[in-house]
C-alpha cells in the first residue's frame, strides 16, 4: 500500500516547522513557506514529480541543465518541504 503524499507532507510540516494552520506560514531553510490545503498540495506535488522526472532524465542522458528548471524544481521542493539535492 502506498502512503498518502499529503499525510506525509503534513507530518513533515509539523516536524520541520511546527503547528501552523492551513494557509499559515512558517520558515524552513531560510524560506517562508505556506501550509497548503489538499487541493493546492496536489497541484504542487504533481508539478514537482513531473519536474523531478524530467530533471532525472536530463541527468541520465548527460544533457545540459537549464537554470530555470533547476530553480523551479528547488522552489517546488521547498514548498513541499522536500530535501532535494
Amino acid at each position: 500500500m502506498r502512503a498518502d503524499p499529503y499525510t506525509d507532507y503534513l507530518a513533515r510540516f509539523q516536524e520541520r516547522i511546527g503547528a501552523v494552520a492551513v494557509g499559515g506560514y512558517g520558515k524552513w531553510k531560510g524560506k517562508l513557506v505556506r501550509k497548503l490545503n489538499p487541493a493546492e498540495f496536489a497541484i504542487k506535488h504533481d508539478e514537482f514529480e513531473k519536474l523531478r522526472l524530467h530533471y532525472e532524465k536530463i541527468l541520465e542522458r548527460g544533457d545540459t541543465l537549464n537554470d530555470a528548471l533547476t530553480k523551479l524544481l528547488r522552489e517546488r521542493a521547498a514548498e513541499l518541504l522536500i530535501d532535494y539535492q
